[in-house]
């Protein structure tokens, strides 16, 4: 049975193959790739490594290695058919029946690629013949010698319709040559024609090397458009596909990272000056397709734009384009040439060193989705700010991870806090300036509180450690709302800690987002002004809670903790509100790091139920317990 590459994609796409092969050998995750020993060689030291994102398995020691139906062939002697039927019905995959018509199909690709590849040399063979001196002047121009043009297949299409001659001369039916997108079919007065004429010609590869399609870049000062592409065929999609993918994949998956540039010139100039891993969109703007193919070689791709407005926008489209695909570990970095240049025209000027410099100082996507919004902008109005903050909740709706949207509040919530921050009070200007909590660091110590899994007897005695689940978080988080309620002015003083405190209640992450606001408009910071200010804003509910909460609950379960010094934390002075308040924030900071690894840990044993997976799954609830639930 034949089987067509779609079908053999998705089922590579739905195998789970650190699963397959951890059938047989004893893996352990090192970073994001899983190690064994290999199963194929006598070995103590683990040099097998699979990975789930680019599907693979390679032993580094014997040289084994390959996809998920070349593992049930060497493991268990199926042949090719069988491996596929295998994986198919355990993905769920249904293989349709082959076909005469399907049989057919197939025959006419192959011919195409046949007809295509006939092109291809076609084209190299005219770009040495004499008739095409401004051709080889114009690569010249471009700092392309014929060693180049030789490395990435670049031709020439004359004038007239010499390749349509040519193919015919090979006894190549007219239907195949429009169909493989070489010559226009007959319209009106004009006859069948070569669909490339006096252009510099681009070869554009499938992921696999097979060239599929051609780009061609205009000779003539008035040529219309100066690039076009082979219009779509049954073997070439433009939003698709990339431009070098092919020979880049390899260096990108070593690289552990892959460049985008705007063009093809862009693509053979990087790639000459060392950077091997760079591709290009085919004349249109990244599209999802492109984003996908990107990311299976490459967590976080960097985007290579041009430095002017055209370049800017570019960029941004870019960024939003990315914001409901995005998902843990895998995101955009965007480095910007100066203005005017572009990479071909930067290397040539700065060399490969510069563009190194270039790429090494690529700015992270949210980065680029701040400056978007805020650069150049007057923010100097109440109504501005407003509309900032609108725009800045656009973008973190649009995200579909809402554990990545989670994050994009907090640091936008941080960067607005520090832009429009007023810090009025000179004892207030002098306070120490908190550590970013951007980027997983932690928060500052503070006098009073000791960091690390010190046990208490009230953890100790926690619902947590009775065996209670997410009630203890809750408690936290309302402990730090009253205490911000008791003491409105933290807002101003630990502003970065709040703005990146994981609020999972949401009415609590809207107290959390009101008081950064109104820290960073300079308002009243007292009790009286933010209970008026929540009930303008629609939270009524909320602030009655909070006082209700300030006057008894909480004010009794500090009582009974206090009982042994013999007086209520209810008297405490200012400086211990602000200690409890700090502690509070540190464990709760804590118990939201654990959740993903916890959560991670418990699917595992579910799915893998053994001593090892229980082990790790309670460390981690112990871990939790220990540290502030």
């Amino acid at each position: 049975m034949r089987y067509g590459q779609g079908q053999l994609d998705e089922i590579l796409r739905r195998t789970d193959i650190v699963q397959l092969v951890g059938r047989r050998v004893k893996l352990v995750r090192k970073g994001r790739v899983m190690w064994g020993c290999c199963p194929f060689h006598k070995e103590k030291s683990p040099s097998f490594k699979v990975e789930n994102e680019r599907r693979t398995y390679k032993c580094f020691g014997c040289g084994k290695g390959g996809d998920a139906f070349k593992w049930l062939m060497e493991t268990e002697g199926l042949t090719f058919p069988e491996s596929v039927e295998r994986l198919a019905g355990e993905a769920g995959v249904e293989l349709p029946k082959w076909t005469p018509d399907d049989e057919a199909r197939e025959q006419q690709k192959k011919s195409l690629y046949d007809i295509i590849e006939a092109a291809c040399v076609f084209f190299e063979d005219q770009l040495r013949a004499n008739g095409s001196n401004a051709a080889r002047d114009y690569l010249v121009s471009r700092g392309l010698n014929g060693e180049a043009a030789k490395q990435f297949r670049i031709g020439y299409a004359p004038s007239g319709n010499a390749l349509k001659d040519f193919l015919t001369g090979k006894n190549i039916p007219l239907d195949d040559m429009i169909a493989a997108g070489l010559v226009r079919p007959a319209d009106g007065e004009r006859g069948v024609r070569d669909f490339f004429y006096d252009r510099i010609m681009f070869p554009i590869t499938d992921p696999r090397g097979r060239v599929v399609a051609f780009g061609g870049r205009g000779l003539s000062p008035d040529a219309k458009p100066k690039y076009v592409n082979t219009g779509e065929t049954s073997l070439f999609s433009k939003g698709q596909m990339l431009y070098n993918f092919a020979k880049a994949r390899p260096a990108a998956i070593k690289e552990q990272n892959i460049v985008v540039a705007e063009g093809y010139m862009d693509v053979i100039a990087l790639v000459r000056a060392g950077f091997e891993a760079a591709v290009a969109p085919l004349g249109t703007a990244l599209t999802e397709d492109q984003l996908h193919l990107l990311w299976r070689v490459a967590a976080e791709p960097t985007l290579a734009f041009d430095g002017d407005e055209a370049g800017l926008r570019a960029a941004h489209r870019a960024a939003h384009l990315a914001l409901p695909h995005l998902k843990a570990g895998y995101s955009l970095r965007f480095a910007f040439l100066p203005t005017g240049e572009d990479p071909d025209s930067f290397i040539r000027a700065s060399g490969p060193s510069g563009m190194r410099k270039i790429l090494d100082s690529a700015e992270p996507l949210g980065h680029v989705l701040w400056r978007a919004e805020t650069e150049g902008k007057d923010f100097s109005t109440p109504e501005r700010r407003a509309g900032l903050e609108r725009a800045l909740g656009e973008i973190t709706r649009a995200i579909g991870d809402e554990t990545i949207a989670d994050y994009y509040r907090r640091d936008f919530d941080t960067r607005v806090f520090e832009a429009f921050k007023r810090r009025k009070s000179a004892p207030t200007q002098q306070r120490p300036q908190s550590q970013a909590a951007r980027g997983g660091k932690k928060f500052p110590p503070k006098p009073g509180y000791q960091s690390g899994p010190t046990v208490s007897a009230e953890v100790k005695n926690s619902l947590i450690a009775r065996g209670g689940k997410g009630a203890s978080r809750r408690i936290k988080e309302m402990e730090l709302a009253v205490l911000l309620w008791e003491k409105p002015e933290l807002a101003a003083h630990h502003g970065e800690i709040l703005a990146a405190l994981p609020f999972a209640d949401r009415s609590l992450d809207r107290l959390r987002h009101e008081l950064l606001n109104l820290a960073a408009s300079g308002g009243r910071l007292e009790t009286r002004a933010l209970e008026t200010h929540l009930v303008r804003v629609g939270l009524t509910e909320l602030a009655e809670h909070l006082a209700r909460r300030a006057s008894g609950e909480i004010a009794s379960a500090n009582a009974r903790d206090d009982a042994d010094r013999g007086r209520a934390d209810a008297d405490a002075t200012g400086e211990d509100v602000e200690a409890r308040w700090l502690r509070a924030a540190h464990q709760l900071r804590d118990m939201a790091e654990l959740d993903p690894e916890r959560a991670h840990a418990v699917e595992r044993f579910r799915n893998e139920p053994s001593e090892e997976s229980w082990h790790d799954a309670q460390v981690l609830l112990e871990r939790r317990a220990v540290q502030g639930e």
